[in-house]
C-alpha cells in the first residue's frame, strides 16, 4: 500500500476506542503527525479515578503532541498548539466528539476529512453503528468525507460495505468498521494529499439520523415485537446493555437473545410473562412472538448462561412489565 511520507503533516482529532486504527494507519504511512486532538480526561470505573481517552494513550505510546480542549472556538488555539505559522496539510476527524467551527474547517492545506461509520447519508449522527442494528438493516459500513458545517452532511470521497450478520452485536460491527476504516483511510491518504479525489454530493432526502444512545434505551418493553427486542440486544451490546424489570422491581440484564415464533397456548397471555424456561432459554411473550432469553445478568452478579441463571433463580410467577 503506497505511504505518504515524512513531509506529509496529518494532525488528527478523535476520542474513544474506534478512532485508534484510524490513527494508527495515519502513523504506519510515514506521515508527520503534529497534533492529536482528543476529548479531555474523565472519571470512569467505579473508583471514578480520572481516565484518558483511548486515543490519547495511543498517542503518547507514539511520542505525538496531544491537546485536550474543552472547546474550541478560540482560533488562538493554534499558537497554544505551535501551529500558527504552518497549519497540516490535512486533519482527520474520527469520532472525536466535538463540532468543529469554521476557523477548523478552513485551517488545513487540504481541509478537513471526516471517517464515519455508516454508509452517508444513512445515519448521521452520533449512533450510527447501533441505529443500523436496531434498523434492521441488511448492510452498513464507512464513509470518508470532506468535512463542512453540518452534521456528516459533507460530500463522500470513497465508502465500504459490509453485511450485517443476524446474531452480530454493536460491538462485533464496531471492530469490524473500526478496521475497516483504518483500511479505507491509508488507501485514500495519497490521493487526498494530492488533491486527486472528488467527493460525491450526499443525496440530503436519502438522510437518515442516529441520535446519541441513552442508558434509558435500553429498557426492554415487551409489547414490542420479539424481532425488535432481539435487535435492541444485540444493539445495545456491550453498552448500555438491555434490562427487563420485573414487577418487583428487580432487574435482570439481557446479554443475548433470540426471537421465536409463540407456542399456540401462548396466545392469550400478556407479554412480559414467561412462558418457558429450561436449558435452552428463558421464553418472554411479546407483542409479536417469544424472546428467548439466552445470557442473562442478575443484580451484583456476573453474566452467565439460561441454564445457570435457572440453575440459582426460580423464575415461577415472574412477570416483566
Amino acid at each position: 500500500m503506497e505511504g505518504v511520507g515524512a513531509a506529509a503533516r496529518i494532525a488528527f482529532a478523535g476520542t474513544p476506542a474506534f478512532a485508534v486504527p484510524a490513527l494508527e494507519a495515519i502513523v504506519a504511512s510515514g506521515a508527520s503527525v503534529p497534533l492529536v486532538l482528543t476529548q479531555p480526561d474523565r472519571p470512569a470505573g467505579r473508583g471514578r479515578r480520572l481516565t484518558p481517552p483511548p486515543v490519547k494513550e495511543v498517542a503518547l505510546a507514539h511520542g505525538l503532541p496531544v491537546a485536550q480542549p474543552r472547546s474550541l472556538a478560540d482560533p488562538d488555539l493554534v499558537g497554544e498548539w505551535g501551529l500558527d505559522t504552518r497549519p497540516p496539510d490535512l486533519l482527520v476527524v474520527v469520532a472525536y466528539g466535538l463540532l468543529l467551527p469554521k476557523w477548523v474547517l478552513d485551517w488545513p492545506v487540504r481541509g478537513c476529512v471526516n471517517l464515519h461509520a455508516s454508509l452517508l447519508p444513512r445515519w448521521r449522527g452520533a449512533a450510527p453503528i447501533q441505529h443500523a442494528i436496531l434498523a434492521g438493516d441488511d448492510e452498513t459500513g464507512v464513509s470518508l468525507m470532506r468535512m463542512d458545517a453540518g452534521l456528516d452532511t459533507g460530500p463522500v470521497y470513497r465508502s465500504r460495505r459490509v453485511l450485517i450478520e443476524p446474531t452480530q452485536t454493536a460491538g462485533d460491527l464496531h471492530d469490524r468498521l473500526a478496521a475497516l476504516g483504518a483500511e479505507l483511510l491509508a488507501e485514500a491518504l495519497p490521493a487526498l494529499l494530492r488533491g486527486e479525489l472528488e467527493p460525491v454530493p450526499q443525496d440530503d432526502a436519502l438522510a437518515t439520523y442516529a441520535p446519541k444512545i441513552a442508558k434509558a434505551d435500553a429498557r426492554l418493553d415487551f409489547r414490542k415485537p420479539a424481532a425488535r427486542l432481539a435487535r435492541e440486544v444485540r444493539a445495545y451490546q456491550p453498552w448500555p446493555v438491555s434490562y427487563a424489570e420485573d414487577r418487583d422491581g428487580r432487574v435482570l440484564r439481557v446479554h443475548a437473545a433470540e426471537a421465536l415464533p409463540a407456542p399456540a397456548d401462548a396466545a392469550d397471555v400478556r407479554p412480559g410473562r414467561i412462558v418457558a424456561a429450561g436449558r435452552g432459554g428463558i421464553d418472554v411473550k411479546t407483542g409479536d412472538g417469544v424472546l428467548r432469553l439466552l445470557r442473562v445478568q442478575p443484580p451484583s452478579s456476573r453474566a452467565m448462561d439460561a441454564a445457570a441463571y435457572l440453575a440459582a433463580h426460580s423464575v415461577d410467577g415472574v412477570e416483566f412489565v
